[in-house]
């Protein structure tokens, strides 16, 4: 089986976990004698200023606060991915393509170094240049600059790689393309259509094209061997994230997005009992739309440059009709070489695959959550959107921009979860992220574009930097109340993972990393120092770090970034709490050993 030059990622979601407060502090009682004897010591922290504002505290000297150090990685692992690595490729199966599944390294073979950038690495150019254009050095990839020159993915000019916008199916540029795309689909010009996935998204020419739009898209490809595309994305500055439909789940809950893309992804729709296609319709919100382009659509006029005959074409496409009117799509337009079906968001269509036994694919069952997203394999059967959720159809979600700041239906899903929370969240949010920008006034510049919100509730962060020029990729623990739903219904983007694994993104893709209690919350399962390791090696030379923990961590916290090469203070926070602080960090930009 083949994706878009061979490509695509898998995903699940755990169940909820949540420690009485008693558990929790003797857990934490049990973590501070531990840290206590790892790091004690009389050495002083030395804590330098990043972006100098306000007044900066200075790093206790406690026992907790002793140096470490990590070794510098060997420069052949300057684009690491631990968990997608292609040198672990042959451990794993070639069906369905698991080998580019999530594959993460045991404890014991875990890499405990600082993973270098590139010999000649340059910080990024700014947005929204970055959007055409990005230095060779960061990203030199030859391979993909020959294989694609056909097609005008991009092309080497001097020392940068320039991003003309083409495609195999936009030969007359992707802006051409989403313009017709926008003829067939309205609801993408009124704020209807705000979020997007793209499966298979080359070097994400369209997701970057539609942020022009308004409308927010994860580009999704998988760990290439030599192409590197979701890695091109980021350094452009446009929303990506490694990923494959194979055998599991895409880290994302149901009804969420209000459009897919496939552009000649080459992923086989038809085949396993649907399952790929089936997993759109999951993640798919109803009333949502599907595009296609390539093939089988148009078959009659493009058969011939297919390698097929046209018999053939034709069979696929009425196999894939058939499937998509099985599953409650109906087609919604068609031209040329685009083709796109709408979701229902009419249940009676579902109550059918009810009442007839022999109705493939079939309805689930209750076993699987639907959006349970996170090591969770895929089924042939079509999750039913709940009957008891009115206003979460495309129709009846409020239009971007309004519906950013609109309680979302599904918040009182949230244990705890309603109206007056969410509002006093927003808020909240609102007035922290005012005072961040106080202590880091590279927050709302240029020299910030990619930011992740490592441990976020209801998307409260990236709502407050909405107006900025910087998107967010919201982040929910696997092991969390499930509030990822909310983050899409606002409009905004993000995904479940578990910091206590590497994040399916390529190293230096980050320009500003957000943490708030992530430590505290996750120290009974997660080893503080691989989680800032992992966040080293996504964040980029000379970026941010904003972690906000209990004054219990702060110091232990630092003396790692001190050992990562980062520079950092301690602030206050907005309400100055004496159990609570800021650590501001910058992370250096050094070159391996190995090149000098």
């Amino acid at each position: 089986m083949k994706y878009k030059d061979e490509k695509y990622e898998k995903a699940e979601r755990g169940s909820t976990k949540i420690l009485p407060k008693t558990v929790l502090l003797i857990l934490l009682c049990g973590l501070s004698f531990y840290l206590g004897g790892l790091y004690c010591g009389n050495n002083k922290l030395e804590v330098n200023n990043v972006a100098k504002a306000g007044s900066s505290l200075d790093v206790d000297n406690s026992p907790q606060a002793n140096s470490v150090s990590f070794p510098e990685c060997s420069s052949d692992y300057q684009d690491y991915t631990p968990c997608t690595d292609p040198r672990k490729w042959k451990k794993y199966g070639t069906h369905r393509l698991t080998f580019m599944e999530r594959h993460c390294p045991p404890v014991f073979d875990r890499k405990q170094c600082l993973v270098p950038p590139p010999n000649g690495y340059k910080s990024p150019i700014r947005w929204p240049k970055s959007k055409n254009e990005c230095w060779y050095r960061n990203v030199p990839y030859d391979w993909i600059n020959k294989q694609k020159s056909n097609q005008h993915w991009l092309k080497k000019e001097g020392e940068k790689f320039i991003f003309p916008g083409g495609g195999t199916m936009f030969p007359n540029g992707v802006s051409a393309y989403v313009d017709l795309m926008q003829d067939l689909i309205p609801e993408m010009k009124d704020g209807t259509i705000r979020t997007a996935i793209d499966t298979g998204c080359g070097v994400a020419s369209w997701g970057g094209d539609l942020l022009d739009r308004g409308i927010l898209t994860v580009s999704l490809a998988p760990r290439d061997n030599h192409e590197a595309q979701v890695q091109f994305a980021l350094e452009r500055g446009i929303p990506a994230i490694l990923g494959i439909i194979s055998t599991q789940r895409l880290p994302f809950p149901s009804n969420s997005f209000d459009m897919a893309h496939c552009s000649r992804c080459l992923i086989p729709w038809t085949e396993f009992g649907g399952v790929y296609l089936l997993e759109i319709h999951r993640i798919l919100r109803p009333g949502g739309f599907w595009v296609l382009s390539g093939p089988p659509v148009n078959y009659e006029n493009r058969w011939k440059g297919w390698d097929t005959t046209v018999e053939e074409q034709r069979s696929n496409y009425e196999k894939l009709q058939d499937l998509l009117s099985s599953m409650c799509f109906k087609l919604y337009a068609k031209k040329d070489d685009i083709a796109v079906w709408q979701k229902s968001s009419d249940n009676m269509c579902y109550n059918k695959l009810s009442n007839d036994p022999d109705a493939y694919p079939p309805k689930c069952d209750d076993s699987l959550e639907p959006d349970s997203a996170w090591y969770t394999p895929l089924r042939p059967c079509v999750v039913v959107p709940s009957a008891k959720l009115k206003k979460t159809d495309l129709e009846s979600t409020p239009k971007w921009p309004e519906r950013l700041h609109s309680t979302p239906e599904r918040v009182s899903d949230v244990p705890g979860g309603n109206g007056g929370l969410f509002k006093r969240d927003s808020s909240k949010w609102k007035t922290r992220a005012k005072h961040y920008k106080k202590l880091l006034p590279a927050i709302g510049s240029d020299k910030i574009r990619n930011v992740m919100d490592m441990n976020t509730a209801y998307g409260g962060l990236a709502a407050a930097l909405v107006d900025d020029p910087l998107w967010v990729m919201n982040v929910v623990s696997s092991y969390a109340a499930n509030t990822l739903s909310v983050v899409f219904d606002r409009g905004l983007i993000g995904t479940y993972h578990d910091w206590c694994e590497a994040f399916s993104t390529y190293p230096r893709t980050y320009d500003l990393l957000h943490v708030d209690g992530l430590f505290t919350s996750e120290s009974q399962r997660c080893e503080m120092k691989y989680v800032m390791l992992e966040m080293d090696r996504i964040l980029r030379p000379n970026g941010y770090a904003i972690i906000r923990e209990s004054t219990y961590f702060a110091d232990t916290i630092a003396s790692v970034a001190k050992g990562l090469r980062w520079s950092c203070r301690k602030e206050q926070t907005e309400s100055e709490s004496e159990n609570e602080k800021l650590l501001v960090c910058q992370k250096k930009l050094w070159y391996s050993s190995e090149t000098k």
